[in-house]
C-alpha cells in the first residue's frame, strides 16, 4: 500500500492512511506520547513536502505552529530522531535550516499493532502493502554491518541478544545494543539503557520482543525491566 515516497496515483490516499496510522497509535498512547505525535502530524500537514520527501521550516516557525518556545521545538525533534520516525538529510548551518525526512518504514513498524483499532478493512490493506515492499524496503536502515554481539559470557542476555540481532539487525543496532545487563533477582532480568527516553522506549515498543528472546534461552525469565 504505502511505497517509502507517497507520491503519484493514490498517494492521496496513501497519504491519509499513513496519518491515520499515526492518529491511532498516538491514541493508544499516554497522554505524553499523544502530544508528540498531534505536533508532528500538524507539521506534516501544514510543511511536509511529499513530492521532494523533504521537512524544511525553521525551529522558530514550529515552535509558532505548536505553541511552545524553541528549546521544546529542539527537545520534540531530538525525540523524534531518536525514535527514528525523522531522519536528518541535511544537518543545518548558518542561514540553512534543517532538511528532515519521514521514515515511512520505521513509522509503520511502530503503528502496526494499532491498524485494527482503525477498523479490519485498514488493517489488512496496511498488511497487504507491508508485506508487498518487504522484499525491496529495508525496515531499519542502517549504515554499515552490524556486527553479531559477544556471547562468549553465556549470560541469558548474551545469547537472547544475538537472537534479536538475527531477527532484525536494524532494531538490534537502534535500541538493544545500547542495552546492558545490571541485575537478574528471580525471573526479573533488569536491563540498563543510556538514558531514561531509550528505557521507556525499550518497555513500551519492544518488551514483548526482549521478554520472547530472553524466553527462548532461558524459560525462567519471566519480566524484563529498563531502567537508565
Amino acid at each position: 500500500m504505502l511505497s517509502t515516497k507517497p507520491i503519484g496515483r493514490g498517494a492521496s490516499a496513501r497519504k491519509y492512511d499513513l496519518l491515520t496510522a499515526m492518529g491511532a497509535y498516538a491514541l493508544a498512547q499516554g497522554k505524553h506520547d499523544q502530544r508528540r505525535v498531534l505536533r508532528l502530524l500538524t507539521l506534516i500537514t501544514a510543511r511536509y513536502n511529499w513530492a521532494a520527501d523533504e521537512l524544511a521550516v525553521g525551529q522558530r516557525e514550529i515552535a509558532r505552529l505548536w505553541s511552545v518556545d524553541e528549546r521544546t521545538v529542539k527537545r520534540e525533534m531530538a525525540h523524534l530522531r531518536a525514535a527514528g520516525w525523522l531522519v536528518v538529510k541535511r544537518q543545518g548551518a548558518r542561514g540553512r535550516v534543517s532538511e528532515y525526512a519521514l521514515s515511512i518504514e520505521r513509522i509503520l513498524h511502530d503503528t502496526a499493532p494499532n491498524w485494527g483499532n482503525v477498523g479490519p478493512d485498514f488493517e489488512l490493506r496496511m498488511g497487504q502493502g507491508e508485506a508487498s515492499t518487504s522484499q525491496t524496503v529495508v525496515p531499519l536502515p542502517v549504515r554499515g554491518v552490524v556486527a553479531a554481539p559477544d556471547v562468549s559470557d553465556g549470560t541469558e542476555w548474551a545469547l537472547a541478544r544475538a537472537l534479536l540481532h538475527s531477527e532484525d539487525a536494524g532494531v538490534y543496532a537502534s535500541w538493544i545494543a545500547a542495552l546492558d545487563r545490571a541485575e537478574r533477582a528471580g525471573g526479573r532480568l533488569t536491563l540498563r539503557a543510556p538514558s531514561r527516553f531509550h528505557a521507556r522506549y525499550v518497555q513500551t515498543h519492544l518488551d514483548r520482543r526482549v521478554l520472547a528472546a530472553c524466553r527462548d534461552v532461558d524459560e525462567t525469565v519471566s519480566e524484563i525491566r529498563v531502567i537508565a
